[in-house]
């Protein structure tokens, strides 16, 4: 009698991900659990009207100080008929590309475990808000979003089923699905000179 073994296949970069450094990495922190604690940091400044610029100058994580390869920064402000001058995208449309950027982020790297080669992820993702929260003309309506609706469209070498299992994997681990749908404390302290 004898005794076959078989070896899994090694797991290859798909997707543009390095896949094993990626599950290098996993087991890393799986051993030392206080490298996955990260601070993340933006500095915003106002420019004029409703226009401001957000900078991203590093951030703390794998247990020392991070810098990004190159400076990043996000203008932020409101559309003409909201009084803004229209220099940037909303503050709740940032909220969105978060979202969408986070979820997708979440896809690539779960698709690329699983060996499955993608072909494209388009998102769309809406928010329905009432501005009379906001501008305080009626104290019942709430001045954020009453709703979120996110469609990711997914193409690759797998059964429609994986590649929806791939997506629901990616909601289920995604850090800005959580901050909004289980709220997070939120500190904030005013400094006037």
């Amino acid at each position: 009698m004898t005794i076959e073994t078989t070896q899994k296949p090694q797991k290859v970069a798909i997707n543009g991900v390095d896949v094993p450094t990626f599950v290098a990495t996993l087991g890393v922190v799986g051993q030392q659990p206080d490298i996955a604690k990260f601070t993340f940091r933006a500095n915003g400044e106002w420019l004029s009207g409703t226009h401001s610029r957000t900078a991203f100058p590093g951030f703390f994580g794998a247990m020392a100080e991070q810098q990004h390869r190159q400076p990043h920064s996000i203008d932020g402000d409101h559309p003409q008929v909201l009084c803004g001058t229209d220099n940037g995208v909303t503050p709740v449309e940032m909220l969105l590309a978060g979202l969408s950027a986070c979820i997708t982020a979440g896809i690539g790297n779960i698709a690329s475990i699983r060996q499955v080669k993608l072909t494209s992820v388009e998102t769309t993702v809406e928010g329905d808000i009432n501005l009379n929260g906001i501008l305080g003309l009626d104290k019942g309506v709430r001045n954020g979003f009453s709703g979120v609706r996110a469609t990711f469209r997914i193409k690759g070498d797998a059964p429609d089923e994986v590649l929806e299992q791939i997506v629901q994997q990616s909601v289920a681990r995604s850090a800005v699905f959580d901050v909004l749908t289980n709220g997070v404390p939120v500190t904030v302290a005013a400094i006037a000179n």
